[in-house]
C-alpha cells in the first residue's frame, strides 16, 4: 500500500521542482533583459516595473497554484528595488511607490493564478467529460460488435456437440469459423484494454530502443497466423533503423492496419509497408489496392466517435476501434498518424516515429523512391 504513496510524492516533488525552475528561469530572463536595455539606452529603465509585471503574468500562468505567483512577485519587486531604483545595485525601503508596486504585482499574480487554476479546472473537467463519452461509446460499439461473434461460436460449437456425426469436412470448416471468430475476439480484447489504458491521464509509455525491422517482421509473423490471405510486401532503406518504442504496442499498430485492409479493404489482393527514415523520425506507411476509404468516414476515421459509428464494412467488426487504438498508441509515442485514399485506388494510413535523434543524426538518403 505504501509503494503508490511513494510514487505520488516522487511525482509531487517533480511538479514542485519544475514550477520552481520556470519561475527562476522567467524571473532571471526578464531580469537580463531589463537590464540589457538599462544599458542600451544609458538609464535606469522606467519601463522595468512593466517587464517584471509581464513576469508575474507569466510564472502564475505556467505554474500551478498561488505560491510561484506571490514568490514572482516578492522577487520582481526586489529585483526593480535592487538594479532599477536609485541609489543603484541597493536596496531602498523608503520609496514611496515601493508598496503601490508590491501591491499591483501581488493583484497580477493572483487575479492571472485564479484564471489559471479555473482554465486548468476546465480542461480536466472536458477531458474527463470527453473520457467518459469515448468510454461509453467504446461499450456500446464493444456490445453490438461482439453479438455476431459470440453468437456463432455458441451456434457451431453447439451443432457440433449434437451432431457428432457430421462430416469431416463440414466439422473442419466450422472449426476453422470458430477460431476465427475467437482470434477476432482476442484482438479486440486487446484494442479495449490499450485504449481504456491509453486514456487514463496521466499514463506514460515506457520505451526501449528497438530495431524497426525486427518488429515489423514479427508483426507480419503474427499477422500471417491469423490470416494468409493477403501477402504483405515491404520496402526499408538498407540502414539500420533503432527507434524508442513499446514493442508490444507497435507490433499492435501495424497488426491492426494489415487486418484493418483484409477485412475493410475490399477488393484488396496485397499491402504494402514502407519504411522510411526523415530526419529524427521513422516513417511507417501502409497502403492497399483495394477501393479506399468512404468519403464520410475518411475525415473521422481515427476519431473516438468512429468507435459507436454504424457505418462498417460488415455486420461485426468495426474499423472505429482498431484505428482509435492505433491513433493513441502513436500519439503516446510523440508520434502522428493520418489517412488518405490513393489516386490510383486503395487506401494508405501514415505514421511516424522519433527516433529520439537531433538534426545531427544520421541522415542516409532514402534508397527507393516512392514516385
Amino acid at each position: 500500500m505504501k509503494k503508490p504513496e511513494i510514487h505520488l510524492t516522487n511525482e509531487k516533488l517533480a511538479e514542485t521542482c519544475k514550477d520552481a525552475a520556470k519561475t527562476v528561469l522567467i524571473i532571471a530572463a526578464f531580469t537580463a533583459v531589463a537590464m540589457s536595455l538599462s544599458r542600451i539606452n544609458n538609464d535606469n529603465n522606467p519601463f522595468a516595473p512593466t517587464l517584471y509585471v509581464l513576469a508575474v503574468a507569466l510564472v502564475a500562468r505556467f505554474t500551478d497554484g498561488f505560491f510561484y505567483g506571490i514568490a514572482a512577485s516578492l522577487a520582481s519587486v526586489a529585483c526593480v528595488n535592487f538594479f532599477f531604483t536609485y541609489p543603484f545595485h541597493k536596496f531602498n525601503m523608503t520609496l514611496s511607490s515601493y508598496p503601490l508596486t508590491f501591491a499591483v504585482m501581488l493583484l497580477v499574480s493572483i487575479l492571472v493564478s485564479a484564471m489559471s487554476s479555473q482554465l486548468k479546472k476546465q480542461e480536466r473537467i472536458r477531458f474527463e467529460a470527453e473520457n467518459e463519452k469515448m468510454r461509453a461509446n467504446l461499450l456500446r460499439s464493444v456490445s453490438h460488435d461482439l453479438r455476431t461473434p459470440l453468437a456463432s461460436i455458441i451456434g457451431s460449437s453447439s451443432l457440433l456437440l449434437e451432431k457428432p456425426g457430421l462430416p469431416a469436412q463440414e466439422r473442419s470448416k466450422m472449426l476453422l469459423e470458430i477460431q476465427k471468430d475467437a482470434r477476432w475476439l482476442s484482438r479486440v480484447t486487446e484494442n479495449i484494454l490499450s485504449i481504456t489504458k491509453l486514456s487514463s491521464d496521466g499514463v506514460k509509455i515506457a520505451t526501449t530502443d528497438e530495431v524497426v525491422e525486427e518488429i515489423v517482421g514479427s508483426s507480419i509473423v503474427k499477422f500471417r497466423k491469423h490470416s494468409a490471405a493477403l501477402p504483405v510486401e515491404v520496402k526499408s532503406p538498407d540502414e539500420v533503423l533503432i527507434v524508442p518504442m513499446d514493442a508490444t504496442l507497435i507490433q499492435q499498430v501495424l497488426i491492426n492496419l494489415f487486418e484493418n485492409v483484409e477485412v475493410h479493404g475490399n477488393c484488396a489482393t496485397r499491402i504494402l509497408l514502407e519504411i522510411r527514415h526523415e530526419s529524427s523520425r521513422v516513417v511507417f506507411t501502409v497502403s492497399d489496392n483495394g477501393t479506399g476509404f468512404p468519403p464520410s468516414v475518411l475525415p473521422k476515421v481515427f476519431s473516438t466517435t468512429m468507435i459507436s459509428s454504424s457505418e462498417n464494412a460488415d455486420g461485426h467488426r468495426n474499423m472505429g476501434i482498431g484505428l482509435s487504438v492505433c491513433n493513441s498508441i502513436i500519439v503516446a509515442h510523440g508520434g502522428q498518424m493520418s489517412a488518405r485514399n490513393n489516386i490510383y485506388g486503395g487506401a494508405t494510413v501514415e505514421f511516424w516515429l522519433p527516433t529520439g535523434g537531433g538534426e545531427d543524426e544520421q541522415q542516409a538518403e532514402d534508397p527507393y523512391s516512392r514516385g
